[in-house]
């Protein structure tokens, strides 16, 4: 089973339609060259859901696989790196972490129309809604904490063992980071957002100190992981596209979002009766995470969260223009790029707490 296969019960898969179609010939015949016990023929449909790297299932005589690979079409520089999210998980898998077993990285354009990487098969269950619904407040307990755990044990890996060492530059990740951010919301921008331009003045000017490095996900949060089928063990984490190195807190405080955002059948769990639910408060996850990574605390919390609303803006803003354009490839693209501007005004109301 794919690390994807548990989402196909809520997103499903469809046939390509004539602008995501693969060239099956010639992908039959670079995965017998490159994936390690591949047999054909191959049936390829794509995964409905995602806006940033198309994601396809392929079944062969073998087994089945997943195939992530750039949109076709302009791309904003930087963005839709499957380079890097493939040598991340192959670095993260050798270090025993719980990600997918990597196959192959194709830079070769002629393949398929772009470059992509195949991966193994992890199976088990996703979880789409924060509320998790059905379980009990001793099962949503348990799963919070091993996201936790997980995201601890991430910001634990040795980076240099998993050859991980020059994945990111050093220091400085928040002032790299609201950088890049503002560049990319800049070279996507549609219209004048103002508490868009209050942040981009009022970030750089206020950046917190680095004190660790590490691998940071990027978007970690529940529906990117796949959970044991019958427990709350986390088996792999999904979606490495803004991954690099940097500092833990940005990825921590990232999971935190949810805790500031209304459930919707979405990963919140702002809106929630968490103590009915048996889901931990925010105070909680904090004192957990700090347990498992030897902090003291973490200070100036209001700042991280503005910085993540942000740089989600930023991100969602991406998906909006290529809705524009014609190139987004996920039919709720268009619903969430109408995100962008509620982003935005969150983010300042984090940033005005912390002293703006």
């Amino acid at each position: 089973m794919t690390q994807i296969d548990a989402q196909a019960a809520f997103t499903g898969t469809v046939e390509p339609d004539a602008a995501d179609r693969l060239d099956e010939a010639r992908l039959t015949a670079w995965m017998a060259a490159n994936v390690a016990g591949f047999a054909g023929p191959i049936r390829v449909t794509k995964f409905r859901g995602g806006q940033s790297n198309p994601t396809y299932r392929i079944d062969a005589a073998s087994g089945a696989y997943v195939l992530r690979r750039k949109p076709f079409g302009p791309l904003l520089p930087s963005a839709h790196a499957v380079d890097r999210e493939y040598r991340v998980q192959a670095g993260l898998f050798g270090a025993g972490f719980p990600v997918a077993r990597q196959f192959g990285l194709c830079t070769d354009d002629a393949v398929i129309g772009s470059w992509f990487y195949v991966m193994d098969c992890v199976s088990g269950r996703t979880i789409w809604d924060g509320a998790m619904p059905g379980a009990s407040p001793q099962e949503r307990r348990a799963t919070y904490f091993a996201m936790v755990d997980t995201l601890a044990a991430l910001h634990a890996v040795d980076v240099e063992a998993a050859g991980l060492g020059d994945y990111g530059k050093p220091g400085n990740y928040f002032g790299r980071q609201v950088d890049r951010w503002t560049r990319q919301y800049r070279l996507s921008e549609t219209e004048r957002l103002e508490p868009m331009e209050r942040l981009i003045a009022w970030l750089p000017a206020t950046l917190p100190e680095q004190t660790r490095t590490s691998v940071v996900h990027g978007d970690y949060r529940i529906d990117n992981l796949i959970f044991a089928a019958g427990g709350p063990e986390v088996l792999a984490v999904l979606d490495w596209e803004l991954s690099t190195l940097g500092d833990p807190l940005a990825d921590f405080t990232y999971f935190c979002m949810a805790w500031a955002q209304d459930n919707d059948g979405r990963s919140g769990v702002q809106n929630l009766d968490r103590q009915a639910l048996g889901i931990p408060e925010l105070s909680e996850v904090v004192e957990r995470y700090c347990a498992a990574t030897g902090r003291d605390g973490v200070p100036g919390l209001d700042w991280y969260m503005a910085y993540n609303f942000f740089r989600l803006a930023a991100i969602v803003q991406g998906i909006k223009k290529r809705v524009i354009d014609g190139t987004a490839s996920s039919a709720h693209a268009r619903a969430t790029s109408e995100r962008v501007l509620p982003l935005a005004e969150m983010a300042w109301v984090f940033a005005e707490r912390a002293g703006a």
